[in-house]
């Protein structure tokens, strides 16, 4: 297999491929690319790195050289690397792309990406290829295009062209609803697959509603006890496991329920949009006076409804004639109309005014309201932070975002959505408290920069020591490092860090290896997959109970695909398909 990269996501999924699935793989990188530290996946150690060097160098040892790639050397985890300025024909070939089973372009350019999988797709019309790509209408269209050459290369069918599939990708969107729900507290984590809805929740044990305990949380004893997550536990550790937090798989439902129609509600769009909160209530107040007065009339002289709500408007404007003669209690109530109907006057200049803003602003960034509170700070708006500014709208959260590039790429989906931001760099003072970070319910830094990622989460843990913090950070060590002292630091706030990589790379590497990795949920530093198998020919699955096919630690048969109501006594058998929850160590012995 060859992965071709700018970026720690080719070393990760270099290194998923090796060290999980035990797949040959090349990777081919820029030249200065070699002085990023790869990550270290499952067991593949510096202890055994020498071993796996020595055994590469005299496998590839003897290729020639290839203008414009630089000599084939080793990475610290074993697979050859080939240093290459551009991804031209030449450097493709000498990567081995006309042998290899799979291609992933991983790089962070698009056009990368799409103009070398056309020349692979002409170098091996039966490579499987996987791309990355951030423009999801683009994807669509290449991916296209490339089954249809690979159609054509064959003749329109047979085995062959089943295994030279295109699989489109983004890191950024298959990390992002799992960075949205760990901001959120209580948030269900939501996977679409095969026509199913499967939400999963946090709450500690024991608890007798859920279908499942996908995953044990870590526990943090001051003794040194400390227990690491666990996926896929069986029942027995689950039921010794009391008082223990964990992600238990609540619903298993068919797509498009209640979850879909709750998306759609809320205030109106346009409403919401047009005036502010404040204003809103205020205007409620009013109708409700309105209202309230004319029942009053109502009762008070025994009108018609209708007759005493039409005076009542009348007295409001001043356009009735005086109650002279009336009883008092009449007398009364259009005194009070009339004192209503003044209040109503500055109400309405507001709304008139606030409309004129917002059709003024309307291309301009909004700043964050005076009085907000119980929102996400979102530091960051690249790829990644757009992706969970979106995600984040969706569910209805409000956001306020922090960026201190002007020219970012989220800025212009921030305007459409008409999200507050703050302009400026977090690292100085007032950036954070410009955010209303001391009301706010979650920090999210999710810039590409570890040391700001840090730094703006300790900034805020000193405003609010409470703020519920989830940190973007690549490198693993460092990550367990920040996790730990947060945790001792502040043990009654709740502290997250998530990789980008590390929950995008195991739908890579499926993709490469022909299975479709259809969502994910962060566990801590850990990723549990959900995949679709077919039942037909595996040993491990046909013949079995949904019960009987459990494997702790590894996977676990949630529903046949497309069925909610799966019964635990029902007998895999030919022709069913699956959804599973899966570790990534289990996807590969699935295979």
């Amino acid at each position: 297999m060859v992965v071709c990269g700018d970026d720690g996501l080719a070393h990760r999924l270099a290194a998923e491929l090796r060290g999980v699935y035990g797949e040959q793989v090349t990777l081919v990188v820029p030249p200065a690319e070699r002085a990023a530290r790869p990550p270290v996946v499952g067991r593949a150690r510096a202890a055994s790195a020498a071993l796996l060097d020595r055994v590469v160098n005299a496998a590839v040892g003897g290729r020639p050289a290839v203008p414009g790639a630089a000599a084939t050397a080793a990475s610290p985890v074993g697979e050859p690397v080939l240093e290459a300025l551009e991804l031209t024909e030449a450097v493709l070939a000498e990567a081995g792309v006309e042998r290899a089973t799979a291609l992933a372009l991983v790089h962070d350019d698009d056009e990368t990406n799409i103009r070398a999988a056309l020349t692979a797709r002409r170098l091996n019309p039966r490579l499987r290829l996987v791309l990355r790509l951030y423009n999801r209408r683009l994807g669509q269209h290449i991916e296209e295009l490339l089954d249809q050459a690979a159609a054509l290369a064959y003749d329109g069918g047979g085995d062959a062209y089943a295994e030279a599939s295109t699989t489109v990708l983004s890191d950024a969107d298959t990390a992002a609803p799992a960075l949205a729900a760990t901001a959120l507290a209580g948030t269900s984590k939501v996977v679409q697959t095969e026509g199913l809805l499967l939400r999963a929740v946090e709450r500690p044990l024991p608890t007798d509603s859920g279908l499942h305990t996908l995953a044990l949380l870590s526990v943090n004893d001051p003794t040194g006890g400390d227990q690491e997550p666990r996926l896929l536990p069986a029942d027995e550790e689950v039921r010794g496991a009391a008082g223990r937090t964990a992600i238990v798989l609540e619903q298993v439902s068919t797509a498009g329920g209640p979850e879909s129609a709750a998306r759609g509600a809320g205030v109106i769009p346009w409403l919401n949009s047009l005036f502010s909160r404040r204003l809103r209530w205020s205007l409620a107040g009013l109708v409700g006076c309105v209202l309230a007065l004319a029942i009053a009339l109502w009762a008070v002289t025994g009108i018609h409804p209708v007759r005493a709500f039409y005076l009542t408007l009348l007295d409001m404007f001043a356009i009735d004639d005086p109650a002279v003669g009336a009883p008092l209690g009449r007398q009364l109530l259009q005194l009070l109309s009339a004192l209503v109907g003044l209040l109503l006057l500055p109400v309405l200049l507001a709304a008139v005014l606030e409309a004129l803003g917002t059709f003024r602003t309307a291309t301009s960034l909004r700043r964050p309201p005076r009085g907000l509170g119980g929102h996400v700070v979102l530091l960051g708006l690249g790829k990644i932070g757009t992706r969970v500014l979106t995600r984040l709208r969706e569910l209805n959260v409000p956001v306020v975002c922090v960026e201190s590039d002007p020219e970012a790429r989220g800025l212009a989906t921030a305007r459409r959505l008409r999200v507050p931001v703050v302009l400026g760099d977090v690292t100085q003072e007032g950036v954070l408290e410009s955010a209303k970070i001391h009301r706010a319910q979650a920090l999210l830094a999710v810039t590409s920069a570890d040391t700001t990622n840090l730094e703006a989460a300790l900034y805020a843990r000193t405003v609010r020591p409470d703020l519920r913090v989830v940190l973007r950070l690549y490198d693993d060590d460092f990550a367990t490092a920040v996790y730990r002292t947060l945790r001792a630091a502040y043990p009654h706030a709740l502290t997250r860090s998530r990789s980008v990589t590390h929950l995008a790379a195991p739908a890579f590497a499926g993709a490469m290896l022909g299975r479709q990795v259809l969502g994910a949920v962060a566990v801590e530093r850990q990723v549990l997959l959900f995949a679709a198998v077919d039942v037909d020919g595996h040993p491990m699955l046909e013949g079995r109970t949904v019960d009987q096919a459990f494997r702790p630690g590894s996977w676990r048969v949630l529903a046949l695909a497309g069925r909610s109501d799966t019964p635990a006594d029902h007998v895999l058998a030919k022709g069913d398909r699956v959804v599973v929850a899966v570790t990534r160590r289990g996807l590969a012995a699935l295979r």
